[in-house]
């Protein structure tokens, strides 16, 4: 392992893994051995075997290392592609038990929590992951803890949605290594502001997601979001935040150009072919997942925003 000055990370990449997040989990270590003018970190990029492997934007990234090969490191990232749901890679897995018993902190960003969970590494654990794959990842593993959050550091494991959140959970790792000064320092090196709430976060990530400037109709959207299992009706939700239903529906007009009740339903919808592209689930169990107790009546709804039927969905 490390010596206790410097700490070692290792980034295992697969194939379409995220640039945006692969650079916020190495730029932040980069910037912090410039400030402190040591050598507080170093780290190694790692890939399932020797070939290159190739980032979604096209860019190929060559590894330091085969996971067969590499190095032991105090902190093991998996940063991999949107296939992560299917993602099944043995060596990579032995390297990373083999560092768990030197103990090393095993972490991810993006999707790369599929992996860690799959393996049963992250039995026991809070995470978070990419909000598109969290109602697929929810029903893979309804045993896991999962924190709609940017990031999520649970003891020796780290998590993280991915994007620039990979930045803001890398800045609370230097944080707890070092100091709250050089993290702060490391945040103004890349012109970022960091967003310390949790709740803020939340809010920034609904934001940049949907793009919605109005205030209430984002607290209308979160709401949805969070009920679309139990069927939550549009008229509990405008009295939830003390609206009418002409109040609310105005509101979503002047946003979207539809009304709360179909943007809702789109919703439901999204949500159901994300789970019928990457869970076993029956349809059936798709359609009781996102509010529908009436079979049909689902096979109606998706039929209606899509144009076809759930079951040629699952068949695609």
């Amino acid at each position: 392992m490390a010596s206790r000055s410097t700490v070692t990370f290792a980034v295992l990449i697969f194939p379409g893994f995220p640039m945006m997040a692969f650079s916020a989990v190495i730029e932040p270590l980069r910037a912090a051995n410039v400030i402190a003018s040591a050598k507080l970190y170093d780290w190694t990029i790692v890939g399932p075997d020797e070939k290159t492997v190739t980032a979604s934007n096209g860019i190929a990234v060559t590894p330091h290392h085969a996971a067969a090969r590499a190095p032991s490191a105090d902190y093991i990232v998996v940063c991999s592609g949107g296939d992560a749901d299917r993602l099944d890679a043995k060596k990579p897995l032995s390297w990373i038990r083999k560092n768990l018993r030197l103990g090393a902190h095993i972490g991810s960003v993006a999707d790369g929590a599929f992996y860690l969970a799959r393996a049963g590494l992250l039995d026991g654990y809070a995470c978070t992951l990419h909000w598109q794959s969290q109602p697929a990842f929810l029903e893979a593993f309804p045993h896991i803890r999962l924190a709609r959050r940017i990031f999520v550091i649970d003891r020796t494991r780290f998590t993280c949605a991915g994007g620039v959140g990979a930045m803001d959970m890398m800045l609370e790792l230097i944080s707890s290594h070092h100091c709250a000064e050089l993290s702060r320092q490391v945040a103004e090196w890349f012109v970022h502001d960091r967003i310390k709430a949790s709740a803020d976060r939340e809010r920034l990530q609904l934001r940049l997601r949907t793009g919605i400037r109005d205030d209430v109709v984002l607290k209308a959207v979160a709401l949805m979001e969070k009920a679309s299992e139990k069927s939550e009706e549009v008229s509990a939700i405008a009295k939830r935040l003390g609206l009418s239903m002409g109040q609310l529906e105005r509101l979503f007009k002047a946003e979207f150009g539809l009304g709360p009740a179909e943007y809702y339903r789109r919703f439901r919808m999204e949500r159901a072919r994300d789970l019928l592209a990457h869970s076993k689930m029956s349809v059936r169990e798709v359609g009781l997942a996102c509010g529908y107790l009436s079979f049909s009546s689902f096979v109606r709804a998706y039929k209606a925003v899509f144009g076809s039927t759930p079951g040629k969905a699952r068949k695609a």
